[in-house]
């Protein structure tokens, strides 16, 4: 049995920490065996021991951790590793010279739409350490050959989500009962570590000016993350404190979504928007800013809205088209689980990256 060693070097649980899981899952339905590499303590460790996943604890404190790094190393030559799946920007420099010291190929997912820096650095990570490199969207990929990663070594594999996860376990009545929504609220639903990348700022500004306008909204924001305490107090401040519940995380995903209206997303800067792909999912219309993969996983107009990042008064105006168009939220939705079943589904996800680890260990083989 082929084992993939995937390494992760975030103590946190957020979006890209749901993609490891989500693939690992539908690698072992192939008949893969999986490791997760990840500090010790953190949630990515703890979900693995949940789930029986074998695992590995090693801190990757930063990017000058080469203790880890041959730590990591030892590991990899023990383990029996076939390849190796890094998934963070420190896990592609750190566990790629890990693996490189091990003598193990690997791969690497690019998340994040940011800048990449040009320089040795960059050229040795996506030139040396790795044999391909994955761009979650088109906008990741661009990124990349703007910092000169060679095009014939990139490859795009959409972030995913499983259609089939977000079947309600409860009745929208009921859930919005236990929230306390009235029956006529126009509820708008936000999941997102509350960082200011994601824009959840803007939404409060959009909910304020609905508010003003006699738009009887509810605002439910699922998350939690250092900017919770300034949310909270911007809410207090523009008076919507009574419209906006700060919810934590929940697990209970598809029912929060089956009791909202619409799902929003106002990021800053986006790979893609997991949360949006699973709002989409359960069939919701979304309303999303246009940056980065989120404009291109949301097709304006056919499963949501776009509109202008930190442009609260744009966001306003489309959730407020929506609030008052029932039909068209129903179409939207449709249409965006349409586009999940076509582009987003984990197992379309999963045989990409299989047929990325067949090329990677057909091409050790041959070396």
């Amino acid at each position: 049995m082929t084992l993939i060693a995937h390494i992760d070097s975030e103590t946190g649980f957020s979006g890209g920490e749901v993609q490891v899981f989500l693939l690992i899952e539908a690698l072992a339905k192939r008949g893969y065996e999986n490791a997760l590499v990840c500090p010790p303590g953190s949630r990515s460790e703890e979900e693995a021991r949940s789930r029986s996943l074998r695992s590995f604890g090693v801190r990757l404190r930063n990017d000058l951790d080469f203790v880890s790094v041959f730590r990591l190393a030892s590991w990899l030559r023990k383990s029996g590793a076939a390849l190796v799946h890094l998934h963070t920007g420190r896990a592609t420099w750190l566990g790629g010279l890990a693996a490189r010291l091990a003598g193990v190929p690997a791969i690497t997912t690019r998340r994040m739409d940011r800048r990449v820096s040009r320089g040795m650095r960059t050229k040795l990570m996506y030139g040396s350490l790795v044999q391909r490199t994955v761009a979650i969207s088109p906008a990741v990929r661009d990124c990349l050959l703007e910092a000169n990663v060679a095009a014939d070594s990139i490859e795009l594999i959409w972030d995913a989500v499983d259609p089939d996860g977000f079947e309600p376990s409860a009745a929208r009545a009921a859930t919005r009962s236990e929230l306390g929504i009235a029956e006529n609220e126009f509820v708008m639903i936000s999941m997102a570590a509350l960082v200011k990348r994601k824009g959840i700022d803007v939404l409060i500004d959009a909910a304020a000016l609905l508010v003003n306008r006699d738009v009887p909204v509810r605002v439910l924001i699922g998350g939690e993350g250092e900017e919770r305490v300034a949310l909270e107090e911007q809410a207090k401040r523009l008076g919507v404190e009574a419209q906006v519940s700060f919810l934590g995380w929940r697990s209970d995903k598809a029912n929060l979504l089956a009791a909202a209206d619409v799902f929003v997303l106002p990021s800053r800067a986006e790979g893609v928007g997991v949360a949006a792909l699973e709002a989409m999912a359960a069939g919701k219309a979304v309303v999303a800013s246009r940056v980065g993969g989120l404009s291109q996983a949301v097709v304006d107009g056919e499963t949501g809205s776009l509109v202008e990042a930190g442009n609260a008064a744009a966001l306003a105006e489309a959730l407020e088209k929506l609030a008052g168009d029932s039909a068209m939220r129903d179409s939207l939705g449709k249409r965006g689980r349409e586009r999940v079943l076509e582009l987003f589904s984990i197992e379309s996800q999963a045989s990409q990256y299989i047929e990325t680890y067949n090329r990677v260990l057909t091409m050790k083989g041959t070396s």
